[in-house]
């Protein structure tokens, strides 16, 4: 395999290090505990035989040592301090954290149980150290496991050829985005293919500019720095999830309140897109009045219909009294270019559009990618979940809290 698979800590997504700057300032206390859940290994279940688990498992084992030694360079310090200036508002106090950060591989477990990988974080690791696990651990599972149990080289070549096309497209007009950013670091096939689909976009830039859709950079933060362009990327579940429902002496269903009061608190107007979807976007809706509504530069998709969530969004910024050609949605669920196309065509003058492409652009290949997520499952000893608006989205370890939350939902949607 080369050199490990992290070996810059940059190589996370850039909204880990936004709610990192906010958790630092109004929830360094909190602990959280985060699991690893596999959503379709059925469709590789033919290839998962026990003596490769095993030898998938030693992998990410090795790649975790590993990646405990690492620390953020100067050179990366100075990157996100010029080009994600929001952090450095506290005048330097979360980047001289920063500094100082490693990875604790204690804090992580992995093993296999009734056949399936397993990965679960310690509980009361703080909330400001197990975050950025995520992100890490999934490219980690992600790579050592299509390395493992597929021909490698196969899928690249299936990769790059798939990624020749779809640039292909774009310049031919086939498909028109608007703006569009890469978003597959957490699911790529490996870092040679998700740089690889990068590139593409740098080299042909213009070209596809020309043909009506501007490539505005990746969520990823060491390909960032590579390529010249601004991270993309502000919040994910987890903040509005910690923030909501980590205090439970806090009524959960106002859990998008208590998240764009943190955010606000921190940022002003600055960095801001919420992602609605946490407790449901209708309750979203809810709490985002006027003064929210114009804080936020506008709003995530990432479950759901998404027209009529978009649908939903307009109508709510008329409602406000606020022209929604100022606000944006960013769509960011399951997307290929057909679909993005779509919603552009749709929404486009209407309102501001631009996607977020992952898997899509970073694991297309002749083998179905993984659908591996890793999500926080408990903060401050109790559970806490996600209520989405796509079925088998929500991941929770206590049957009677979710039940628990979704009254609470159903009690404020009631006496709103």
């Amino acid at each position: 395999m080369g050199k490990f698979i992290i070996h810059h800590l940059s190589q996370t997504d850039a909204y880990k290090l936004s709610m990192a700057y906010v958790i630092y300032h109004l929830y360094r206390k909190y602990k959280t505990g985060w699991s690893f859940k596999f959503r379709n290994t059925k469709d590789h279940k033919k290839v998962m035989t026990p003596e490769k688990m095993q030898e998938w498992v030693n992998r990410i084992q090795r790649e975790i040592e590993n990646l405990a030694k690492l620390r953020w360079t100067e050179e990366e310090i100075a990157f996100i301090s010029k080009k994600m200036p929001w952090l450095t508002i506290d005048d330097g106090l979360f980047i001289d954290w920063l500094r100082n950060y490693r990875v604790n591989a204690s804090d992580i477990e992995v093993f296999i149980e009734n056949d399936e990988l397993r990965i679960e974080t310690n509980p009361n690791a703080s909330w400001l150290q197990s975050t950025f696990y995520e992100i890490y651990l999934l490219a980690i599972v992600n790579e050592t496991g299509f390395r493992t149990f597929y021909n490698y080289d196969e899928l690249l070549k299936s990769h790059k050829e798939k990624t020749d096309q779809k640039i292909k497209d774009l310049i031919t007009g086939k498909y028109v985005l608007g703006a569009v950013s890469e978003f597959g670091l957490r699911r790529e096939l490996s870092e040679e293919a998700q740089e690889y689909v990068i590139k593409s976009f740098m080299e042909h830039r213009d070209e596809i500019k020309a043909a009506g859709t501007n490539y505005v950079g990746t969520s990823n933060v060491y390909m960032s720095m590579k390529y010249g362009t601004t991270p993309i990327g502000t919040m994910a579940h987890e903040f509005i999830m910690g923030v909501g429902q980590g205090d439970p002496s806090k009524n959960p269903a106002y859990s998008n309140h208590f998240a764009m009061e943190a955010w606000t608190k921190m940022y002003g107007v600055l960095n801001g897109t919420f992602l609605t979807d946490t407790i449901t976007d209708k309750l979203c809706r809810l709490d985002m009045d006027y003064k929210f509504a114009s804080s936020f530069k506008g709003v995530r998709n990432d479950s759901g219909d998404p027209i009529e969530w978009g649908e939903n969004w307009i109508k709510h910024y008329e409602k406000l009294g606020i022209n929604p050609k100022e606000k944006m949605l960013l769509f960011s669920n399951s997307l290929d270019f057909e679909t993005a196309d779509k919603l552009y065509r749709h929404f486009s003058g209407r309102i501001g559009v631009a996607f977020g492409i992952g898997t899509y652009l970073s694991n297309d290949t002749f083998v179905k990618p993984f659908n591996i997520v890793m999500k926080m499952t408990t903060c401050n000893g109790h559970p806490v979940a996600k209520i989405s608006d796509d079925a088998g989205k929500g991941m929770c370890k206590s049957a009677e809290y979710v039940d628990y939350l979704n009254r609470t939902l159903d009690w404020r949607v009631q006496h709103s």
